[in-house]
């Protein structure tokens, strides 16, 4: 979201517009400009209710057998990548129906191309977990994914991508950490396996940075929107966008978005985006 943002045109009215949609359910987004590694940058804040969003939001994806009890949960920020710590008593669980978060999608004061692809990025997420888990996407119950503070992460990235009317989406091979994370039945590698499923057919690497830098959802986004995956293609960049999130790697932790043109055979074609 904060990389698309700060090579939007019209961030004023982006803001307007998701304030304005999500404003019944609590929920404000503002931007705040940054600086890591020397490098300037925007953060964007979700708050719920006044708090932010980032201090333990979870992915949380919830197969309902028969008893009950068979539970997945999945760390995420789709905005950025927070550090938290989990108490499963901090906060209740409120479940969402994968037909339950359709419904919250449309009922959204958004254009319908919007709204499309947001659903579009919910059934990818929904069918991974469901193959994950062995059952169908009736029986997925999403937690703090379906949440309408996730919903708008989501959101948020399909309406700057509409703005910007870009011609064709490049994005670089995904980097998605190594490690473990913890889920309810133990440790889990990363990607995780609902991630490493929705990423089947996108080049994916890790170079040994410990931490999940992939997650279902942002992995759903990447499937979605691009239409090709390689390194940067030649191209006449026209703006430079920088999205930070909170976690400290050793390295700079953000994503980069460049928007101009395609440059092929002394010829300027199409409006361009890369992202790495």
């Amino acid at each position: 979201m904060a990389a698309l943002y700060e090579i939007c045109d019209q961030k004023e009215l982006f803001l307007q517009t998701m304030n304005q949609a999500f404003s019944e359910y609590g929920i404000q987004i503002s931007a705040e400009e940054s600086k890591k590694c020397g490098i300037s940058g925007t953060h964007m804040h979700v708050m719920i209710n006044g708090e932010e969003e980032g201090v333990h939001v979870h992915e949380h994806v919830h197969t309902h057998t028969h008893d009950h009890t068979e539970a997945e949960h999945v760390h995420t920020n789709e905005h950025e990548t927070a550090e938290h710590h989990h108490d499963e008593s901090s906060h209740a669980h409120t479940h969402h129906s994968y037909q339950s978060v359709l419904a919250q999608i449309e009922h959204l004061q958004l254009p319908a191309q919007v709204k499309a692809d947001a659903a579009a990025i919910y059934r990818l997420i929904g069918e991974a977990e469901s193959a994950v888990h062995n059952t169908t996407l009736e029986q997925i119950h999403f937690h703090e994914v379906g949440n309408m503070d996730a919903i708008a992460d989501v959101a948020a990235v399909c309406i700057l991508i509409n703005e910007l009317n870009i011609g064709k989406i490049v994005v670089s091979p995904v980097h998605t950490g190594s490690g473990f994370v913890m889920c309810a039945h133990g440790k889990l590698p990363v990607p995780a396996p609902a991630t490493a499923l929705i990423l089947e057919g996108v080049p994916y690497y890790s170079d040994g940075l410990k931490g999940e830098l992939c997650t279902p959802t942002g992995a759903a986004l990447i499937k979605y929107f691009a239409d090709d995956f390689s390194d940067m293609p030649a191209m006449v960049v026209e703006k430079t966008g920088y999205g930070f999130g909170k976690k400290e790697f050793e390295r700079l932790n953000c994503v980069r978005a460049l928007l101009g043109t395609a440059f092929q055979c002394s010829e300027v074609t199409s409006c361009l985006l890369y992202t790495s």
